[in-house]
């Protein structure tokens, strides 16, 4: 049989003696030659590595922009024309920003690295009828390998011998539960989850034993076909970057026009030569250009992850942060993600009625109720009966380690366990009370598990739990208030049917007495005569957080939606208790058979989405953004991985999550909590609105000088303010009053408005309105008074050191008006609330003090000092932007009120 004959085959569908055959193997094994001819013509077990940037091409990636270009060309002028501190300014700023970009990007390709690690170093194999322990890379398709608890599947394989086997394959299914594996051949569109008679590579053996025989390695295999998706998903540029590189157009163009538009007039209207006016356009075009702005909005990013940090949520890549403020769907993994991975029993159901459970996981704080009611033992013996068989018919263990309850064996044990002990029973005491005198194992073929036990006394019992259906064909009787009598089928059957429609995973219970000299337990005494007890409903409940946080989405605009393997009824039931708006539930058989277009058309009603496998996963990523939505993606396994890497933000779980998840992912949550999701995307918006404010109070600025200099020269008059000065404003207001804009606090409507729009540009109307604004304020008294002071006398560099100094006083009146987008300067914590504020603002203070007073300042920036009294001449023209621009906010507030869109 050919390779490619093997990758078109649906092993799940062959009967276990077929898929031998068509391998080439049998039981015992392949020969040494024949798997050594096989391994030299398909190749190890391994996964294609991907291709990676080196680092110098990561490093030359972040000069690819279009403003990048722009300072670059204004250094290369700056150096021709001999302005050496211009030129080195500006490609400072450059190069720290370039720096900043390359230590924060490149770990993306690590991803493929980690599913690598998923393949296990050793495997257990039969060959020529030896059993061998040999590398996992060196496996071949027709291997038999034995498979025992504690294993990692080294490759995907047929089963063809399996007793009470269950594998954990969470990280390729998200089924929080292992899975009984048979031999059994099943249907060809079965889901994933559903391949009895398979096991996958990367998944792990929890009990029991198997053999099996290999039919995919490396590529070939679920997880190799996972990671051949991860290389081909494209990861989408950021809201913010695409905003930033149509800003960065956008400016750069307008700064060129004008540059060109200054030279002309001021040759040919104004009589200057075309070296003063190349020097007035690359002035121009410093002035006009915010070199501080990109680090600015790296380092807003940056104290944005700081905070994040702080609240359990580890940024990976910067341009994340913001991406999050703009998030219109979270689609979430269940288990492990709104959940704790964790069963708990959450229902009784005796003759006597039904009983509830509190609490959640393995915690065993918590107690029985009925009717709202404290249940006491005295007045429940039926359930009391129950609760003491789930703890003796059991394998299981709960132990707490470092102030968490783990379990330690089978999770739906571990749940009868803890709700003994919620019941208030002791599993050593009970254990030392009843001991064990023989025991039958689960098996998938009958479906129960049975224990023998004494009481010290002389009485045994036989104690067994199972499918509900199993038991209950077992039982003769059932127990009302501690009594027996002929049990009542049909009631049973309709209380099955209730539990497991509420999406309980559902136990059956039974026991009955022996004879005392009774030491060995067989099947035939199980299978009849037995009293049964009743049934239990267990889920992997959500988190009480994560309820809360789909609650504060929803209140954000946050459309929530959950994606997983596990059954629909088990996801209905949790969307239920989470409160998703919707409850409609889409198969992954069901997404399977609608094209690209229907799909888009569903997934904007409906919430929940099971059996989802890798594919449709990333397709239904791929069809919300297709409906125009940013689209946040939560997981924890490999199968995870494809769509966290397509998604606009992928957030993996830190403590249960795979590192091939991890890496996938720009957001990693610390303690794997829905609501820490709640609390980013709050941050999120915090860091966009500051990136927004820096922008506002950046651009006026530069407007003001660049606006500052055309009217000079539309004057005829010399420039009041030189390249290097220039330079020098934007340099310290950028490092002190700018910065402070990066650590503003929330503002009080944060997650109470809606999402914004993802196309919304950086720049929008109002914005450009407040710059425009803003900068005619500025230019009119920085230049008037600049005219002023050349009017009394002034000599050119005293006037241009009142000319700076005025700028410089308007960018900190401004500051105060900058630090709030909608609500007025005025409102509580106007003047505080920025334990940074009075810090900047002091700092640059005392160097426009030093720019004006010290004589190597003077030297080196050609400033002239002046009388102390100017400064209120200085004072009382820059503070007019602080009145200006909050009369401006009342007046277009008033408006907005008016005439509301």
């Amino acid at each position: 049989m050919t390779d490619e004959r093997s990758r078109e085959i649906a092993w799940h569908t062959l009967a276990a003696d077929a898929a031998l055959e068509t391998l080439g193997s049998e039981t015992h094994g392949l020969s040494d030659t024949e798997a050594a001819r096989r391994l030299a013509r398909h190749g190890e077990n391994r996964l294609t590595p991907a291709k990676r940037r080196g680092p110098l091409q990561r490093f030359a990636a972040q000069f690819h922009n279009v403003l990048i270009y722009v300072l670059l060309l204004a250094a290369g002028v700056t150096a021709l024309l001999g302005h050496a501190i211009d030129t080195a300014v500006i490609l400072a700023v450059v190069v720290i920003n370039a720096f900043i970009g390359f230590i924060q990007e490149g770990r993306a390709e690590k991803a493929l690295a980690s599913i690598l690690r998923m393949l296990s170093q050793k495997a257990t194999v039969r060959r020529d009828g030896r059993v061998l322990s040999i590398a996992a890379e060196s496996l071949v398709a027709g291997d038999v390998v034995l498979l025992q608890p504690g294993d990692k599947i080294p490759a995907d394989a047929r089963l063809f011998r399996a007793r009470n086997l269950k594998v954990d394959e969470a990280i390729l299914t998200g089924e929080s539960l292992p899975v009984d594996k048979t031999t059994a051949a099943v249907e060809y569109d079965t889901a994933l989850g559903d391949r009895r008679g398979m096991v996958f590579s990367g998944t792990l053996v929890v009990a029991r034993q198997g053999e099996a025989v290999v039919t995919a390695t490396g590529d070939d295999t679920e997880i190799g076909r996972i990671s051949g998706l991860l290389r081909e998903v494209e990861t989408l540029v950021t809201p913010l970057l695409r905003q930033i590189a149509r800003f960065a157009r956008l400016l750069s163009a307008v700064i060129l026009a004008l540059a060109v538009a200054l030279v002309a007039f001021g040759v040919f209207a104004r009589d200057y030569s075309w070296t003063e006016m190349f020097l007035a356009s690359v002035s121009l075009a410093v002035a006009a250009i915010p070199e501080g702005l990109p680090a600015i909005m790296t380092i807003a990013l940056a104290v944005g992850v700081q905070r994040m940090a702080g609240r359990r949520a580890i940024i990976r890549r910067l341009p994340a942060v913001e991406t999050l403020g703009a998030l219109t769907v979270i689609c979430s993994d269940k288990t492990g993600t709104f959940t704790r991975n964790e069963m708990t029993v959450q229902a009784i159901r005796t003759a006597d009625g039904e009983t509830t459970v509190s609490g959640r996981g393995y915690d065993p704080h918590g107690g029985l109720h009925r009717d709202g009611e404290d249940l006491a033992a005295a007045e429940a013996p039926s359930v009391m009966d129950l609760v003491r068989a789930g703890m003796l018919c059991n394998d299981a263990e709960i132990r707490r380690e470092n102030d968490q309850w783990i379990a330690v064996g089978d999770p739906t044990e571990a749940a009868l366990i803890t709700l003994g002990m919620k019941a208030g029973l002791d599993p050593a005491r009970q254990a030392e009370r009843y001991p064990r005198l023989d025991v039958i194992p689960f098996e998938s073929e009958s479906r129960y598990m049975a224990t023998l036990n004494h009481d010290h006394e002389g009485h045994v019992f036989v104690y067994a739990k199972g499918g509900p259906e199993r038991i209950l064909d077992m039982c003769s009787q059932q127990l009302r208030d501690g009594r027996p009598e002929t049990v009542d089928r049909a009631y049973w059957q309709q209380r099955m049917e209730a539990l497991a429609g509420r999406g309980f995973r559902v136990l059956g219970l039974a026991f009955k007495g022996v004879a005392p000299e009774t030491v060995e337990l067989e099947h035939a005494t199980v299978e009849t005569g037995m009293t049964f007890l009743g049934l239990v409903g267990m889920i992997d409940p959500p988190r009480r957080a994560a309820i809360e946080a789909v609650a504060d989405c929803r209140a954000a605009g946050i459309r929530v939606t959950m994606i997983t393997g596990d059954h629909p009824l088990t996801a209905v039931a949790i969307a239920r208790q989470l409160g998703l708006e919707n409850e409609a539930v889409l198969t992954g058989p069901e997404i399977e058979r609608l094209d690209d277009r229907e799909l888009r058309d569903r997934v904007g009603d409906t919430r929940v989405f099971a059996r989802a496998s890798p594919e449709h996963k990333l397709r239904l990523v791929q069809a919300l953004q297709a409906n125009g939505e940013v689209v946040a993606m939560t997981g924890d396994g490999v199968n995870d991985a494809p769509a966290l890497r397509r998604a606009d933000v992928g957030i993996a779980m830190g403590i249960k999550g795979t590192d091939v998840a991890k890496e996938a992912a720009e957001l990693v949550l610390a303690d794997d909590d829905f609501a820490t999701i709640g609390a980013a995307v709050a941050e999120g918006r915090t860091v966009h609105d500051n990136l927004k404010k820096a922008i506002a109070f950046i651009l006026p600025t530069n407007g003001g000088e660049a606006l500052t200099l055309m009217a000079a020269i539309a004057a005829g008059r010399m420039l009041p303010i030189t390249p290097v000065q220039i330079l020098w404003v934007n340099m310290v207001t950028a490092v002190t009053l700018a910065l402070v804009l990066a650590f503003e606090p929330a503002e009080r409507n944060v997650m109470s408005r809606p999402p914004r729009d993802p196309d919304e540009p950086l720049l929008s109307r109002f914005l450009a309105w407040r710059i425009v604004f803003v900068s005619l304020i500025l230019v009119t008294g920085t230049y008037g008074l600049f005219v002023w002071e050349r009017t009394n006398g002034a000599g050119i560099e005293e006037a241009r050191t009142v000319a700076v100094n005025t700028l410089v006083l308007f960018e900190i009146f401004y500051l105060f008006s900058a630090r709030f987008l909608h609500a007025s300067a005025f409102s509580p914590g106007g003047l505080t609330g920025n334990r940074y504020l009075p810090y900047a603002i002091g700092a640059l203070l005392a160097l426009q003090l030093a720019f004006t007073y010290l004589p190597p300042m003077q030297a080196l920036f050609h400033t002239r000092p002046f009388p102390p009294e100017r400064w209120l001449a200085i004072v009382a023209v820059a503070s007019s932007v602080f009145f200006l621009v909050e009369l401006e906010r009342v007046l277009v507030h008033r408006h907005r009120s008016m005439h509301p869109r």
